[in-house]
C-alpha cells in the first residue's frame, strides 16, 4: 500500500464504498505545484473497519474540550459509546469543566494548557490516580503523539492550534480539523505535512464538511465552483451608521448557531467566512475565483459544489454542529443521530444573498489575503485575534476591528515562502502591532 490521506489538493476523490483517490494529479496554482499519488483503499477506513471486527473502540483526544465543538464532540461520544473512547481532553482554562468532562469520561490523560492551573487541576483530579495530568503548550505537543490515539479533534480556538496539529500529524494521527486557523495561518505547510506523513484530515466545520460530502461520489469529476454558505451574523440587514453603534451583546447574539464568543464575533463580521474561503482553498484545491460566498440567512444549506455540467450537490440540515463532528468521525460511515430532523415544510423558502464587501470589509480582507499569499492570511488572523479579544473585552469598536487589521497588514513584514519559524514571528509581529494599534 503506497499510503492514503483524505485532504487532497485537487478534491476529495473516492469510488462510491471506499475512498480511494483514483488517479495522479498535478496540481499548479499561482503559489504552488503540488503532486499526489495513486493510493490503495484509504488505511483510515481499513482500521475502523478492523477495530470494529475485534470490537475495538477507537481512541479520540479531543484539543479544546470545553469549547463549543468540544463539548458537542462528547455528546457525540457519549451517543455512540460502542465505538468511541476519549483517550485525552484538553482545555486552556476551564479547569472545572475539564474536570467533570474527566470524571464522566475517565480519558488516560487531561492537560490543561494554563500552567498557572496545574496544581487546581490536580486537586480537581485526586480522586481519579488513573488518569495523568498534564500542562503547557508542549504537554499538548506530546499528548497528541501518544500510541493508542487514533484520532485527534481539533477544537482549540486560534493560532494556538496550529503546533498540536502539526504534531499530530507527524504522528500519523487522523485529524479531525475544526481548529480553521490552522489551514488559514499555514494551509500549505498543513498540506505538505498531510502528504508527506500520510496522515488523512477531515473537516468539521459545518461548511467544509458540506462541501466534502457533496464530493463523495464524484471521482474526477471537475469542480467549477463551492458555493460557500453564510448566515450574514445578526447585522446583515443593518446600516453601516447601525453597525457603527452595536455592542458586544448585540454581535454575540447569533440568528442561526450557537458557538463560542470568539468565533461568534467572527462571524457577526464576518471574518469568519472569510477564514472558510482560505480554508476551502487548502482543502478542495481550488483557486479564490472558484468560491463564491452565499449569504442564506437560514443556515440550512450548509454548502454546495458546482460542477462543470451545471449540476449542483449540497448538503442540506438543520444547524447542529454534531453532525459534521460525527461525520468526520465516522467516515465513510453515517451513523444514527438523535437530534432535530430537517423539515422543508416547516421551512418554507431558502434565500440566498450576495455579500456586501463594504459593509463586511473582513471578508474582503481575507480574500486580499488569500490573493497576496505568503504570510498575510497569517498576519490577517494574528490581528484579527487581538481585536476580537478587545472587542469582548470593550477595548474596541465593531467597525474598529477592521480598521487595525488592515492597518495591520499594511505595517506587518511580507514573507513569500515563509516557513513554520517564520510564521510564528508573523504571528508575535502582528499582534504586537495590532495591539499597539489599538493603544
Amino acid at each position: 500500500m503506497s499510503g492514503y490521506y483524505a485532504i487532497s489538493v485537487q478534491r476529495y476523490t473516492f469510488l462510491l464504498n471506499r475512498a480511494v483517490p483514483i488517479a495522479i494529479k498535478t496540481v499548479k496554482t499561482a503559489a504552488v505545484s503540488i503532486i499526489f499519488r495513486t493510493f490503495a483503499p484509504d488505511l483510515h477506513i481499513e482500521e475502523q473497519n478492523r477495530r470494529q471486527t475485534m470490537k475495538q473502540k477507537r481512541q479520540i483526544a479531543i484539543l479544546g474540550s470545553t469549547g463549543s465543538i468540544g463539548t458537542q464532540a462528547l455528546e457525540v461520544i457519549a451517543e455512540h459509546s460502542d465505538l468511541y473512547e476519549v483517550y485525552c481532553l484538553t482545555a486552556n482554562n476551564k479547569v472545572e469543566l475539564l474536570a467533570e468532562q474527566a470524571h464522566r469520561f475517565h480519558p488516560a490523560a487531561v492537560v490543561i494548557a494554563n500552567e498557572s492551573r496545574y496544581d487546581e487541576m490536580k486537586a480537581l483530579m485526586h480522586d481519579l490516580p488513573d488518569v495523568k495530568v498534564y500542562a503547557g503548550a508542549r504537554a499538548l505537543d506530546e499528548i497528541v503523539e501518544a500510541g493508542p490515539i487514533d484520532m485527534v479533534l481539533t477544537a482549540m480556538v486560534g493560532f494556538a492550534g496550529l503546533s498540536p496539529t502539526i504534531h499530530a500529524i507527524k504522528a500519523g494521527k487522523a485529524i479531525a480539523l475544526a481548529n480553521k486557523e490552522t489551514l488559514v495561518v499555514a494551509g500549505e505547510l498543513i498540506l505538505l505535512l498531510a502528504q508527506e506523513y500520510h496522515t488523512p484530515i477531515l473537516p468539521v466545520d459545518s461548511e467544509h464538511s458540506a462541501i466534502f460530502q457533496s464530493l463523495v461520489g464524484e471521482g474526477q469529476n471537475p469542480i467549477d465552483k463551492i458555493l460557500l454558505t453564510a448566515s450574514g451574523g445578526p447585522f446583515r440587514t443593518k446600516t453601516m451608521d447601525e453597525i457603527a453603534l452595536v455592542t458586544k451583546a448585540d454581535a454575540l447574539r447569533h440568528p442561526t448557531w450557537d458557538m463560542g464568543a470568539k468565533i461568534t464575533i467572527d462571524s457577526a463580521s464576518m471574518m469568519n467566512k472569510g477564514f472558510e474561503v482560505i480554508e476551502a482553498k487548502w482543502l478542495f484545491g481550488v483557486e479564490a475565483s472558484q468560491i463564491q460566498v452565499l449569504v442564506h440567512p437560514q443556515s440550512i444549506v450548509h454548502s454546495a459544489v458546482q460542477f462543470q455540467d451545471g449540476s449542483v450537490k449540497a448538503q442540506l440540515g438543520v444547524p447542529d454542529m454534531r453532525l459534521p463532528i460525527q461525520y468526520a468521525f465516522s467516515f465513510p460511515r453515517r451513523l444514527p443521530l438523535s437530534g432535530e430532523r430537517l423539515d422543508l415544510f416547516k421551512a418554507q423558502h431558502l434565500d440566498f444573498f450576495e455579500p456586501d464587501m463594504k459593509k463586511f470589509r473582513c471578508l474582503a480582507m481575507a480574500y486580499e489575503a488569500l490573493a497576496r499569499g505568503g504570510n498575510m492570511p497569517c498576519i490577517v488572523n494574528a490581528a484579527n485575534e487581538i481585536v476580537n479579544r478587545a472587542f469582548l473585552e470593550d477595548r474596541c469598536r465593531f467597525l474598529q476591528m477592521g480598521d487595525i487589521i488592515a492597518e495591520t497588514m499594511q505595517r506587518a513584514t511580507f514573507i513569500a515562502k515563509p516557513t513554520y519559524d517564520d510564521y510564528v514571528q508573523s504571528d508575535h509581529e502582528a499582534r504586537r502591532i495590532a495591539a499597539e494599534l489599538l493603544g
